[in-house]
């Protein structure tokens, strides 16, 4: 069965009024995101955008897992070329993340199991994140390898903390729940069988505020993170990212080492680097 992000319409009466339920869904592959899966976040999330019923989105992956990042049996058709590897980022992936970080609606992110890679990417736009005990979070891509997209690992960086960022994309590391509640990255981490209701319980809190209020905080913390960086003009930053490393930042498509990364990865075995 191909995956699918899938979201209910915002209840109009009752305690859930005003929640959109958001779907990650991908049997047997732990919610790996797939390129029609990244497209379809993006129009849920545009749509989001537009409805006037919407007051909070609880998003959560299905099967016991968040996301464990990207649908690696899709990249060997596209990810060799610079020009297929850049229209995956830039529209594909960029488009759905740019969808979610654009969205005034609140959303509360449901983790459990498996957050790595593209998961902890959609994590990092979501604005409460409560996750269970067991979950772990990481960004091991330096095993299949190919580095994290400029726009992407600038997002994840700035939500994680640049230090957990180093740790994830230069050691592959990955972390407990706890330690990324100790990092910062999560509001709170809860018992397995209490993850759900304690997400649904903030969404509904958060619904039951004024939604009018709600948008208009999120535009104005938009409005302040896009001046984190101080004292340096944003096309600047902008032309900092297009140019990390190399003139082209995905040059590097059609490297040993990149085709190495994904060939072990889908024959099982250790990459030989």
């Amino acid at each position: 069965m191909a995956g699918e992000v899938v979201a209910a319409r915002a209840a109009l009466e009752g305690p859930d009024r005003g929640i959109v339920r958001v779907a990650l869904r991908s049997e047997g592959r732990l919610n790996a995101m797939s390129r029609a899966m990244w497209r379809q976040l993006r129009s849920v999330f545009e749509s989001i955008q537009r409805s006037a019923d919407a007051r909070c989105v609880l998003i959560e992956g299905e099967g016991g897992a968040f996301c464990a990042g990207g649908d690696i049996s899709e990249y060997p058709a596209f990810r060799f070329d610079p020009r297929g590897l850049r229209d995956f980022h830039e529209n594909d992936v960029w488009g759905g993340l740019s969808a979610m970080l654009a969205c005034d609606v609140p959303i509360v992110a449901c983790i459990d199991g498996a957050c790595m890679g593209a998961g902890v990417e959609i994590a990092s736009c979501c604005d409460i994140r409560i996750a269970a005990t067991g979950a772990r979070f990481g960004a091991p891509i330096a095993r299949l390898g190919f580095p994290m997209a400029p726009r992407e690992a600038r997002l994840v960086a700035g939500a994680v903390g640049e230090t957990t960022a180093r740790q994830m994309l230069l050691e592959a590391a990955t972390f407990s729940a706890a330690e990324m509640a100790q990092r910062g990255f999560l509001s709170r981490v809860v018992e397995p069988a209490l993850l759900r209701a304690q997400a649904l319980g903030t969404a509904q809190r958060i619904a039951a505020l004024a939604p009018g209020a709600a948008r208009l905080n999120k535009q104005t913390l938009r409005a302040l993170k896009a001046q984190d960086v101080p004292q340096t003009p944003a096309h600047q930053v902008q032309e900092a990212i297009d140019t990390v490393a190399n003139p082209d930042p995905y040059a590097y498509a059609a490297s040993a080492e990149h085709r190495e990364g994904i060939a072990a990865f889908l024959d099982k075995r250790p990459p030989n680097f």
